[in-house]
């Protein structure tokens, strides 16, 4: 109840704020493990990312955020979970493979810190993607959150990772990295939702 209260006066804040326009909603499937990944510009983005469509969308967040009164507990009822400094932890990435194979959706950064630049991509989403089996939805988010200028967030068809199932562990998660940022930097070129 809280995240559906939250999750619309966020629409609202956003839509006057930032005049937030979501294209390719109907790319997110209806059920199943989702993991969503995308771009990271704003502090913002978890929201930009998950409160245009219906189901709920669970991100890690710093573990330092959870001790903060009120912000700690209102984060948690958002879906949020703690994730420590310094990368995931066996404690966070058994959550999060939880989440995705209990048919959750999963947001997640691929970059892992606000670059505007899209500088290296980390290799965690990757691994949750082959490890959990969930579809990989690319989602790119465009704009620089300055107020009445428009922002957009697209998302892109399901990723097809079947080709990288006979590869080695290493060289798969190398290769879906590289098929994740690729369809996410595809999308900011053109602003439009990727297709397979």
């Amino acid at each position: 109840m809280i995240y559906i209260f939250c999750r619309g006066l966020l629409r609202v804040i956003f839509a006057f704020m930032y005049r937030l326009e979501a294209v390719g909603k109907e790319n997110i499937p209806e059920e199943g493990g989702v993991l969503l990944c995308s771009n990271h510009i704003s502090l913002l983005d978890p929201m930009t990312v998950g409160i245009k469509f219906r189901r709920k969308v669970r991100f890690m967040a710093k573990a330092e955020l959870f001790k903060v009164p009120v912000l700690g507990w209102l984060i948690t009822q958002l879906g949020a979970f703690p994730v420590k400094r310094g990368g995931v932890s066996k404690e966070s990435f058994k959550t999060s493979l939880k989440i995705l194979r209990g048919g959750e959706i999963m947001g997640i950064f691929p970059e892992g810190t606000r670059n505007s630049d899209s500088g290296a991509a980390k290799k965690g989403a990757a691994s949750f993607a082959l490890r959990s089996g969930a579809a990989v939805v690319p989602a790119a988010i465009i704009g620089d959150y300055k107020f009445l200028r428009k922002m957009k967030v697209i998302y892109g068809k399901p990723l097809d990772l079947s080709e990288f199932a006979d590869m080695e562990s290493a060289e798969a998660v190398d290769a879906v990295t590289d098929k994740i940022m690729s369809r996410i930097h595809e999308m900011q070129k053109t602003g439009k939702p990727t297709v397979n």
